[in-house]
């Protein structure tokens, strides 16, 4: 997706009403719910990076589920840039947090001082404005970058279920099925819970917190 479909018409259409979006209005229950997975396999969380924050609403919510030493935040809109920096936090002070105005993408291919990986990536609802060949460029680098990844994209059937039964069409988003972003993620991550992806990177059978080897796709 280009910088001018990320202008102030894409959030128009896209978050005429955010209080009602998955990741807005249950930010907290997404940031619980990711906390309490993570407890229950004895994983540490220590630095977080998301990939996209948009509004900003998830990721303030996991900054203060987990408590972070190191926070970073990418986001291509200015629109939605502008409007996340103008909200000023207290936490913010307390911490190394950094933000840039940039797309992952871009990101992908910017050359890092030193090698830096985060313990938590978010990832929530970009892939479907990438194209398979973009996602494949991305997907190395994110595994990475990342260890685990908190990830949401929809899928075609999803697509139309919010078309169908809400009115809402998402003319910027590209249509795959659930097999589709399978074939693409498994070649860096593996599927370990609900929204929640393991790097292959850093991760096998042998290596991985998340033993419970039925639920490892």
């Amino acid at each position: 997706m280009t910088e001018s479909h990320l202008s102030k018409l894409y959030w128009d259409e896209n978050y005429a009403d955010p209080e009602t979006m998955d990741g807005v209005c249950n930010a907290k229950e997404h940031a619980r719910y990711l906390k309490a997975i993570f407890e229950l396999e004895d994983i540490s969380i220590k630095s977080i990076a998301d990939f996209g924050f948009g509004m900003g609403k998830l990721l303030d919510e996991m900054i203060r589920v987990f408590n972070p030493k190191l926070v970073y935040g990418l986001e291509p809109s200015d629109f939605a840039y502008q409007l996340y920096v103008k909200k000023r936090r207290s936490w913010q002070k307390k911490i190394d947090f950094r933000l840039d105005k940039l797309d992952l993408l871009n990101w992908g291919q910017k050359k890092q001082r030193k090698f830096t990986h985060f313990d938590l990536g978010i990832c929530s609802s970009v892939f479907q404005y990438l194209s398979a060949e973009e996602i494949l460029q991305i997907l190395p680098v994110l595994s990475k970058r990342v260890k685990f990844l908190y990830f949401t994209v929809p899928t075609d059937k999803e697509l139309d279920i919010q078309k169908n039964d809400i009115g809402f069409y998402d003319r910027f988003a590209n249509r795959r099925s659930k097999q589709e972003y399978l074939n693409l993620l498994s070649s860096s991550f593996t599927l370990v819970s609900s929204r929640l992806l393991e790097s292959k990177f850093y991760f096998n059978e042998k290596t991985t917190h998340f033993t419970e080897l039925l639920f490892r796709v």
